[in-house]
């Protein structure tokens, strides 16, 4: 296995294709499945504004640390390999004073890992691997207009979603330290009276927070609409959606959905987000206009990731109990396909060109590469203990471990065949 350090991609991406290597695909476990989704029988929607979450877009000078300036966006002309030609190799392990929840690529050559209450941190990295800045979670709350707080707060960064120019980060934090916060959900919460917390906006350019937003209780995956207009948070503990008006910087609207909801996808056109329910089999249909919820019904145990293919024909989706990654063809609402990758598939993210998945397996300690056509698995590599967070950018798979490191794979290498 080819590990390189501290080498000019171009060197990089030269020496991986001489490492050329055929991967060897393993027997699909692919069955169709029918699970036509039910857009008539809808949960309650409630639609409350939170008019105190709004805030100002100024820095909290005290509490986040914007010693350096992000370097300028990075652009690339270079035409990649189809990813159903090519195979992982690890190129570089980060470590650190880190524990990363998730690492996410901006799409401006910048990555975000969050690093939950373990360090109280985001910590920043360019796209030679190098630590650019670690941004503290700590907040003044009456800095952002939230007021009733003494002191000072700290948060617990979990997700990251980045607007589609990579300017703005939004951070969920699962828990807030702090006065007035006694109460906070965990993991295995039934829903009622849990402290509430908050969204972090940064500026990416400062990389500093610039807003803070109140959401639900232990909010977990963020996603933001194409035209950058709304922000959606899965609360883990409130068993609902956020729907956060981007402008006002205030959640203005919230979705029930059920015990657990977490991961989210949006259609191309923003229309649509499609929610996995981790404590249950079924994955929601939330119309962005409306608020109106349908449902895909019995997918699979415990849905916790979801991506779209490119064009928004396909929903794939992790099964966090099954140990399987499904294919949901969103026209018939049915499972098409479904393979086993490791144990307890969590997050994944999907190649530029939507011909190939990348999904972690928390308890196998292991990265796999499926197929999106087929639903193969055609790799599954070792990785550092409990992966749990993973973003593709420009050829590269990022991989956050619990355990304190960030891997790093290029897809580049092009297969041979026999």
């Amino acid at each position: 296995m080819l590990r390189i350090r501290s080498i000019t991609p171009l060197l990089a991406l030269a020496l991986l294709l001489a490492a050329c290597a055929q991967a060897t695909p393993s027997p699909s476990t692919s069955t169709p499945i029918s699970t036509v989704a039910s857009v008539t029988s809808l949960p309650p929607v409630v639609t409350q504004p939170v008019a105190t979450t709004s805030a100002p877009t100024t820095v909290a000078p005290t509490t986040t640390s914007t010693t350096t300036t992000a370097p300028p966006p990075t652009t690339t002309t270079t035409t990649l390999p189809p990813s159903e030609t090519t195979q992982l190799e690890l190129v570089e392990t980060i470590s650190g004073d880190i524990s990363p929840k998730s690492v996410v690529a901006s799409g401006t050559g910048l990555f975000f890992a969050q690093n939950m209450m373990y360090r109280h941190t985001i910590t920043v990295y360019d796209s030679d691997y190098q630590l650019v800045e670690t941004i503290s979670d700590e907040v003044v709350l009456s800095d952002f207009g939230i007021d009733g707080f003494e002191g000072s707060h700290q948060g617990a960064p979990v997700e990251t979603a980045f607007t589609s120019d990579g300017r703005y980060a939004y951070v969920s934090n699962y828990e807030m330290y702090g006065d007035g916060y006694r109460r906070a959900g965990g993991d295995g919460c039934n829903k009622g009276g849990w402290d509430h917390s908050y969204l972090y906006r940064i500026d990416t350019e400062r990389l500093a927070i610039d807003q803070v937003i109140e959401v639900g209780a232990v909010p977990k995956y963020v996603a933001i609409t194409p035209d950058d207009t709304t922000v959606l948070v899965t609360n883990w503990c409130s068993f609902d959606l956020s729907i956060v008006d981007a402008a006002s910087a205030t959640e203005v609207a919230t979705v029930e959905l059920g015990r657990h909801p977490r991961g989210i996808a949006v259609s191309p056109d923003g229309r649509v987000a499609y929610v996995a329910v981790m404590g249950s089999r079924d994955i929601a249909i939330v119309n962005l206009a409306d608020l109106e919820v349908g449902w895909l019904r019995g997918v699979g145990s415990n849905p916790r990731h979801l991506v779209m293919s490119p064009d928004g024909r396909y929903l794939f989706a992790t099964l966090n109990g099954d140990g399987r990654v499904i294919k949901i063809d969103l026209e018939s609402g049915e499972v098409v396909a479904r393979v086993a990758t490791g144990s307890a598939p969590r997050s994944m993210d999907i190649s530029d060109d939507g011909a190939a998945l990348y999904v972690v397996n928390y308890n196998s300690g292991t990265v796999s590469k499926v197929l999106t056509d087929d639903m193969v698995e055609v790799q599954e590599l070792p990785t550092n203990y409990h992966p749990i967070g993973i973003t593709y950018h420009a050829g590269e798979v990022w991989v956050s471990n619990y355990s304190g490191t960030i891997q790093v794979f290029s897809d580049l290498v092009e297969t041979s065949e026999p």
